[in-house]
């Protein structure tokens, strides 16, 4: 139901159920975080992408799973929800989305760092309309990603976000055609392996700390990201390769 496959330095892990609309069942939510095991754990891979099979990213629980009373099943205890919502990593992930992320769907898009999303997609949390909360993350990412007034909107209406809006509101990074939402993540994965991974990864660190940490923490955040970074191979290589004109040839250690 999950498959994990590798393009050069980047793993696709994509979820296979387009028969439910790839909602996350137990099988999906133990594949997705075996899928971030082998991401993690591979020095030779340095980004991830998530996407959906089919015409639809993920509409998130299946219910019948919880009707079964399987709920719980569908989080794992490092991963949260999905195998993914909670999930502790350094590596970066783009999600591509080319089709509704509804739900927990959505939530698992706004877990990754990055979003590239087709003119077909479309975002939302609809839970409040089956008297339900969003509990995989929604209600503060969403937030994050968009202006304040617009994440409120759907989180109370529960009524979905189309693509356009989402990148004309900063939520999407890229904009594409029905059908091209894997290739252009693809291509978005090499402009990141392009530069020195452990400086990419120290980077997102502080990134995404500056959501809830204040400048103090920031500042020793970043100093201390920056002297595990001048202690790589790649420290040296860069000013290197920038002197001989060259493209430099980064070992990610």
């Amino acid at each position: 139901m999950v498959d994990y496959t590798q393009q050069g330095r980047t793993a696709v892990i994509t979820i296979r159920r387009p028969e439910a609309r790839n909602a996350v069942n137990p099988e999906v939510a133990k594949g997705v975080e075996a899928g971030l095991d082998r991401l993690e754990a591979d020095g030779e891979i340095w980004i991830g992408v998530v996407t959906g099979d089919g015409p639809v990213f993920s509409a998130g629980a299946d219910l019948k799973a919880i009707a079964a009373g399987e709920g719980l099943a569908l989080s794992t205890e490092r991963g949260g929800f999905g195998g993914i919502t909670r999930r502790d990593r350094v590596k970066p992930l783009i999600a591509a989305v080319d089709g509704p992320a509804l739900a927990g769907g959505c939530e698992i898009a706004l877990a990754c760092d990055l979003i590239v999303a087709s003119s077909a997609a479309s975002f939302g949390l609809p839970e409040v309309k089956r008297s339900l909360v969003a509990a995989a993350g929604g209600l503060f990412r969403l937030p994050r990603a968009l202006p304040p007034a617009v994440a409120m909107e759907l989180i109370l209406t529960g009524d979905p976000l189309p693509a356009e809006r989402a990148h004309a509101l900063g939520m999407v990074n890229e904009l594409v055609a029905p059908g091209e939402a894997l290739a252009a993540a693809m291509t978005l994965a090499e402009r990141v392996c392009a530069n020195a991974p452990v400086a990419v990864r120290e980077s997102r660190g502080v990134a995404i700390a500056a959501h809830t940490a204040n400048d103090e923490t920031l500042w020793r955040m970043t100093e201390e990201a920056m002297t595990r970074a001048t202690r790589t191979e790649d420290f040296a290589e860069g000013p290197r390769a920038f002197i001989e004109k060259r493209a430099p040839i980064w070992k990610g250690r």
